[in-house]
């Protein structure tokens, strides 16, 4: 008889070493982060070994205040979707938040049993109940729990003992799963955000026009930049819109209650540049009769915005580090050390990382400048913003002036978008308005209301290939603006096929698009 209870335990000690085995390479052997499959493999070979009838993994969600059947065996998922408590209800809720195992012999006779899943039939079914917490680092996490057949006290605390040995292994994958899922959903919260923001609600972004691949991706960093209080570096030729960025990041910024001030270095004169950033006691110098708050003073708790941040004396910079490095300074003239609390965002068309190497701008206010670098396109780069630019800054000078504009010819259309724009968005703004103010009664931007250097900006051709891939370019502009964008009717028009057409828009980086919006004939 004792050599029979031996073998029993011989061969039920072999099938938990078993068991833990098999369970602890589940878990380790996976390249995911998410071991949701490997859990619920752990959850099988438990039933496998041990005869459960149903097993659940139930977690404490990040609010800690409600815990979730995430993973189970042997139940539907209209029952997995019912297993929820909050912290102290039923069994599982009492585990998870006394940290303390508990079993229930029979389920049917325990009141603290409240059978939320609906699993079981307490009426007809005798079950015995086990559930242990699952502790990481000193917390619980969740609880590991499973039925059993009705048994005796002794095979209970056994299974009580299994049941914990299992939740010490499985308590790391569990840590890890609830990252996972916190990351997971961090992520998409964010992805939200952005798209919001990119995609409508980026406040004061209405002006930043462009659809283009190199405009969204500024969009973009934008958004990824504005909720934080790192510096921002915007590099980008004169008329890219640099202060217009520096607008829209401090907009939607938590600071944007607060002052957005200016400055634009190249303006002002050496001598006046420290007075005017760090402000001058009365008597300071000759003229000064009063004290004078300066910019960054008047911009604490806001947004300092430095434009051409390279045109700056070595002797301003260092007193501009000082200020940045430690957020405090001395008024000229003052010995009062005064802090303050503002981002700055500092913009230049120079090449710095060229003026670092010549000795001409100090390296450690470029690195301290340039924490998150923005980079904005010359408009050379992305003619596919060309024409949705040109009909938004119609539309802005037509109201301003109140002069309706019908529409823009399609000759003046293919010179705007053959035109090379060394003067960027700003030199198109001014076209623009230019057109507006000469146009006639009729409503029609023609040719002879564009400026006449603007013909003249392209190189000549270059022989005949050249000169044929122009007039095809623009034969196709002004086919796809007389059909409104519609690759069918320009294809038509030009009486080639629509795979043509588009093997053509693609050589020429044409988009239909583009031609859809603008009132144009």
């Amino acid at each position: 008889m004792d050599t029979g209870e031996n073998n029993v335990q011989i061969r039920n000690e072999a099938g938990e070493l078993r068991l833990l085995f098999e369970v602890s390479q589940a878990l380790e052997n996976t390249a995911s982060e998410d071991l949701s499959p490997q859990l619920e493999s752990a959850l099988s070979l438990m039933a496998r070994y041990t005869g459960m009838m149903r097993g659940t993994i139930s977690l404490l969600n990040p609010e800690g205040t409600e815990i979730i059947n995430e993973i189970a065996y042997g139940l539907g998922a209209r029952q997995m979707r019912q297993g929820h408590y909050r912290l102290g209800e039923g069994i599982i809720g009492t585990v998870v938040q006394t940290g303390r195992a508990a079993v229930v012999p029979n389920v049917s006779a325990e009141p603290l049993f409240l059978n939320r899943t609906g699993a079981r039939d307490l009426q007809k079914e005798e079950i015995s109940f086990i559930c242990v917490p699952i502790n990481v680092d000193g917390k619980t996490l969740g609880a590991l729990s499973a039925d059993r057949l009705f048994a005796d006290s002794v095979s209970l605390r056994e299974d009580m003992r299994l049941l914990q040995v299992l939740a010490f292994i499985i308590a790391k994958a569990v840590r890890l799963r609830s990252e996972f899922k916190a990351m997971q959903q961090a992520i998409l919260s964010e992805n939200r955000r952005l798209q919001q923001m990119v995609h409508g609600n980026l406040r004061a972004a209405d002006s930043l026009i462009g659809k283009s691949a190199a405009m969204q991706a500024v969009l973009m960093e934008i958004a990824q930049v504005a909720n934080s209080n790192a510096t921002v570096l915007i590099r980008g030729q004169s008329g890219t819109g640099k202060e217009l960025v520096a607008g829209i990041i401090h907009a939607n910024s938590p600071r944007a209650g607060r002052p957005f001030v200016r400055v634009n270095c190249a303006a002002l004169p050496e001598a006046l540049v420290e007075s005017e950033l760090f402000g001058h006691e009365r008597g300071a110098f000759t003229g000064a009769v009063g004290m004078r708050k300066g910019r960054f003073e008047l911009a604490h708790g806001g947004t300092l915005f430095l434009d051409e941040v390279g045109d700056m004396t070595p002797l301003t910079q260092a007193k501009l580090l000082r200020a940045l490095q430690e957020k405090e300074f001395e008024r000229v003239g003052g010995t009062e050390t005064r802090r303050v609390d503002v981002r700055l965002i500092a913009a230049t068309n120079r090449d710095l990382e060229q003026m670092v190497e010549e000795g001409a701008f100090r390296q450690d206010l470029y690195y301290r400048l340039s924490v998150v670098p923005i980079l904005l396109p010359p408009l050379a780069q992305h003619k596919e913003d060309i024409l949705p630019l040109a009909t938004h800054f119609i539309d802005q000078y037509s109201q301003e002036n109140k002069k309706p504009i019908v529409r823009i010819t399609p000759q003046a259309t293919a010179v705007l978008m053959e035109y090379n724009w060394p003067g960027n968005i700003r030199e198109l703004e001014n076209v623009m308005e230019r057109a507006v103010l000469l146009c006639g009664s009729d409503g029609v931007i023609d040719l002879h209301h564009l400026p006449p250097g603007l013909q003249k900006g392209e190189e000549p051709a270059q022989g005949l290939d050249d000169a044929l891939n122009r007039l095809e370019r623009q034969l196709i502009g002004k086919a796809l603006s007389m059909s409104r964008g519609n690759m069918a009717k320009a294809a038509a028009e030009l009486k080639i096929s629509e795979r043509i057409m588009g093997l053509r828009m693609k050589k020429y980086n044409l988009n239909f698009r583009d031609f859809r919006g603008a009132e144009i004939e």
